[in-house]
């Protein structure tokens, strides 16, 4: 699944595919998608335009609280979207660093990082599992619609938390089911690289994290992704409800949200 996942980020970020998020959420632009995902006009037009892919499910920057001279982490940073916003906020002597584990993000990250004339910004490709930085380096950690599509997320907020520095904190948009899904819609690749599959119940997403170690987990906010709406608009959406019950059709609807979660290292 990583290796599928990989490949059609890649295709994504050469332009060679529509943003996942976008098929299953809105056939609207990328900037559409994301001032419904809480960015302002203003933050989109202060960054480089191909930075803006549409693959979030939220704003993590406008919750972070953000200082000047803070060191941020930012996990599955795709085209830069969220380092770019953080970056202006913790100013020239703070430093942000964006971690993905897909080539082709990176390289269009590091292309939107020359437009964009930010000097305290940069990538590094690497795996969320395995954050290829040193431990207590991170005031803030933010991540949007990625930990998802991770197949260990225990580890990622175990790998969050050692990069932390005391009292840091997390701040996370993401996707989480709040009841079971159709088992056809679990087994659909499209459903995984969509966020939707490998979402975890709200609960054990929250778990997971206090695991880690991070106190104070909060949910800052709740919103329902109603997939039923794009049925015979979205074609995966479509194919997958053929042949399914009124149940399992009834099921799909409402059970997945998108949360911003607030969270703090001791």
């Amino acid at each position: 699944m990583k290796d599928i996942i990989k490949k059609i980020y890649g295709s994504i970020a050469k332009g060679k595919k529509k943003s996942c998020c976008q098929t299953i959420a809105s056939c609207c632009s990328a900037s559409n998608v994301s001032q419904k995902m809480d960015y302002s006009k203003k933050e989109l037009n202060s960054i480089p335009k191909d930075a803006d892919m549409g693959l979030g499910c939220g704003n993590p920057v406008a919750l972070a609280s953000l200082q000047k001279g803070e060191t941020v982490v930012d996990l599955g940073s795709g085209g830069g979207i969220d380092a770019f916003l953080a970056a202006k906020r913790v100013g020239d002597e703070g430093r942000v660093i964006g971690i993905d584990m897909t080539e082709e993000m990176v390289k269009k990250a590091e292309k939107n990082t020359k437009k964009s004339g930010l000097k305290n910004v940069e990538f590094k490709l690497g795996d969320i599992e395995n954050i290829p930085l040193q431990d207590n380096i991170a005031d803030c950690i933010i991540s949007n619609c990625v930990i998802n599509l991770a197949s260990d997320k225990q580890r990622v907020f175990d790998e969050a938390f050692r990069i932390s520095k005391p009292n840091g904190r997390l701040m996370v948009s993401d996707m989480v089911i709040i009841k079971d899904l159709p088992e056809k819609v679990l087994k659909s690749v499209e459903m995984h690289v969509g966020c939707i599959a490998g979402a975890l119940k709200k609960e054990e997403y929250l778990n997971k994290i206090r695991s880690s170690g991070f106190s104070d987990v909060t949910v800052i906010k709740e919103d329902a992704i109603h997939l039923l709406h794009y049925i015979g608009s979205d074609k995966i959406v479509s194919d997958l409800v053929k042949g399914m019950s009124e149940n399992e059709i009834n099921s799909i609807s409402n059970a997945v949200v998108s949360i911003k979660i607030s969270a703090r290292k001791p």
